[in-house]
């Protein structure tokens, strides 16, 4: 039952008492009790199945539990974006997203119904009066603080955090992949400001940058966030409270998700301990209850253990983390030492409605030069749409492109997409499809190594015609683990695994002999794994030596590492310079002449005055490179109208922008050379 609350202390958002949700004969879980706070951000972590998106139904209202209360405070507004939404398909982007302003529109009508009041009445110094003065005032305040006069500019600022376009916004919804019309669906949520946001898995359709933009955004909520998500970078950086709902009791952590896992690692060994020593008295007791039952004269001893084992609450533990279990890939064939050549490769779609040669094909890339070595771990990312499937696709030799690829010699390739999921035998049970792929020793495993993958107990026994989506996508990547490669290609391999299974598919990579390819938005799952990133956007692929976090420093973005956040904005003047590094501090024993430290102290000013203004400069290329990207974009938009195609003014902007950024590319490779090259001297 709900109940709605007249007055609560301002900091308590929603109060759950005594909650108990009941499906079948065991309860998902029982006398559940917590408290919502303002500020507070929640992770709401347990293992798929605990009841977690449950939970947040439960919360917002869609569905009731068995027992107990959740009390939510007057006035408390909540937002939820649960896994899949009914969306619409009647309307634009723009139009579709000021949906959410609907309230707003219901306010200010209010506003103008008592401002008509106030100007029929006369009695001003009635009691009425002055109540009715206050409610306008209230409700006048309150349209304000909404933002209603910026609502256009709210709604553009949050389309383009999560990755839309400017020429998207007024294209119809029904253009849009579920991914991108999911992504509107948020974007309304987040426009109506709700005092309490409940999400669950909001970074499943968005890349990377919208995942940082979406992070910053929620650490400065005014609300409470309640969020289930398998990316453990993402909750990690947004958290600073952990619900944790495990044998159907709810803990509360009251630290983030990093600090979290070390707790409940602790608490996990107290459990077993406890668990251990209640399972070595209980035997004990029945040890002496079967020794002594049939003795009379120690029938009230028999009696009082018997009671004594009847009132005990048994101590449950924990599932077992599979997350250790090491899984390692079947031994392959050597592959040559370029499993793959890139030699301008080049893919446009042909725009058959527009005549006009500049504007009859959509330019997916062009000029991609790449060399990828035997044993590389490299990722492919960028925003959504910029083609990093589509060069999969090329080298899968499942569309045509322009240009040349060369597959090495003896490679074999193993492809994991959405699509491999489709494959499977529907006959098989989860079991049989495993075991008809695995060899050697690790048939012996197959039940651990499906139990990894939240296959375990009775799922195992589940034909493959009546699994999810989901579900499948998971039996293919275990069968793809099973199978003798040289070459991995993962596309998206992370979409529908929790942390423990995440776990498990990153330290076989890791141990993998081969070469691997992976597209991927997961930060957490991607560090420590590649040492390549191969950047699309606008038309081109980029390389990045180093791994995930290297690549988002080089783009002087704001990065979370470890737990520390790190602000590169400006002349990165926050950023650690070579004066903190150890080897150029000299040791108090060693000493050192005043003047020959002024010296020093001189050379390293006038060095890192250097790498400032080099580093101005590939920031100000990088940003002449996304604003002409950006344009072309537009430019190819409005080129794409029937009725603009033939203006050859736009022709000629476009020719004429696409000149100035070639050049503007290789201004840029030459002042990150020079950088790099005074990075050097430190």
């Amino acid at each position: 039952m709900y109940n709605f609350a007249a007055y609560f202390d301002w900091k308590n958002m929603i109060a759950v008492e005594g909650l108990k949700v009941e499906f079948g004969v065991k309860p998902l879980f029982s006398n559940v009790s917590f408290v919502i706070n303002t500020r507070d951000r929640i992770a709401l972590v347990g293992k798929n199945g605990a009841g977690k998106s449950t939970m947040l139904k439960i919360l917002c209202g869609q569905e009731h539990p068995t027992a107990g209360t959740v009390s939510v405070s007057a006035d408390t507004t909540i937002g939820y974006l649960p896994q899949v939404m009914n969306l619409q398909d009647d309307t634009t982007v723009r139009a579709e997203a000021r949906k959410a302003f609907a309230d707003v529109e219901q306010l200010k009508q209010r506003v103008e119904r008592l401002e008509h009041q106030m100007s029929e009445r006369t009695d001003y110094e009635s009691d009425d009066y002055m109540a009715l003065v206050e409610r306008y005032t209230a409700e006048h305040e309150r349209y304000l603080m909404m933002g209603a006069d910026s609502q256009d500019a709210e709604v553009e600022r949050t389309l383009t955090g999560l990755g839309f376009l400017r020429t998207d916004f007024e294209r119809p919804t029904r253009e849009f992949s579920g991914g991108w019309r999911m992504r509107i669906e948020l974007a309304k949520i987040l426009l109506r400001r709700p005092e309490v946001l409940l999400l669950d898995e909001p970074t499943n359709h968005l890349d990377i940058e919208s995942i940082q933009w979406l992070e910053q955004l929620l650490a400065t909520w005014s609300g409470a966030v309640v969020l289930v998500s398998h990316d453990r970078a993402f909750i990690n950086n947004v958290s600073n409270r952990t619900l944790e709902i495990s044998c159907g009791q709810v803990t509360d952590y009251r630290v983030k998700y990093d600090e979290y896992v070390i707790l409940r690692r602790e608490r996990r060994e107290q459990q077993l301990r406890a668990y251990e020593n209640q399972q070595k008295e209980m035997a004990d007791i029945r040890e002496f209850v079967e020794r002594f039952r049939y003795k009379p004269t120690k029938a009230v001893q028999v009696q009082q253990r018997l009671r004594q084992l009847e009132k005990m609450e048994i101590i449950e533990v924990d599932e077992v983390d599979n997350s250790a279990m090491h899984l390692k890939f079947p031994p392959c064939l050597r592959s040559g030492d370029y499993p793959i050549i890139c030699d301008e490769v080049r893919k446009a779609y042909p725009l058959t409605s527009h005549p006009l040669s500049l504007t009859s094909e959509h330019l997916v890339f062009s000029h991609v030069n790449l060399t990828i070595k035997r044993g590389e771990k490299v990722a492919f990312v960028g925003k959504n749409g910029e083609g990093k499937s589509t060069l999969v696709k090329c080298i899968m030799g499942e569309i045509p492109f322009d240009g040349t690829l060369k597959i090495g010699h003896n490679v074999q390739i193993g492809y994991f997409a959405q699509n491999q999921a489709q494959l499977l035998d529907e006959s098989l049970t989860v079991f049989d499809t495993i075991d008809r792929v695995a060899r050697g020793e690790v048939r012996l495993r197959i039940n651990d190594i499906l139990g990894a993958f939240m296959f375990g107990g009775e799922a195992s026994e589940k034909r493959v015609k009546v699994l999810s989506g989901g579900e499948r996508s998971r039996l293919a990547m275990i069968r793809l683990l099973l199978e003798p490669v040289n070459l991995l290609i993962l596309d998206e391999p992370t979409n529908h695994l929790d942390m423990p299974s995440k776990d498990v598919l990153k330290e076989a990579i890791k141990a993998f002999d081969g070469t691997a390819i992976i597209v991927s938005h997961d930060r957490e799952f991607l560090d420590g794994l590649v040492t390549k990133v191969y950047e699309f956007g606008g038309g081109r692929v980029r390389e990045h030596l180093g791994g995930i976090y290297d690549w988002l420093h080089s783009r002087g973005e704001g990065v979370e590492m470890r737990g520390e956040r790190i602000e590169v904005r400006g002349d990165r003047k926050d950023l650690p310079t070579a004066s903190a590094n150890s080897k150029d501090v000299p040791s108090p024993a060693t000493p050192v002449s005043t003047s020959s430290q002024k010296n020093d102290y001189v050379a390293h000013k006038e060095l890192q005055k250097q790498i400032r203004k080099a580093e101005k400069a590939v920031e100000e290329s990088e940003k002449k490179i996304a604003r002409m990207e950006q344009r072309l974009k537009e430019l190819d938009a409005l080129l794409c109208d029937p009725n603009k195609a033939s203006d050859m003014t736009l022709v000629a902007e476009y020719t004429d922008t696409k000149r100035q950024l070639d050049a503007e590319v290789e201004r840029w490779e030459t002042l990150a050379e020079e950088l790099e090259t005074i990075n050097n001297k430190q």
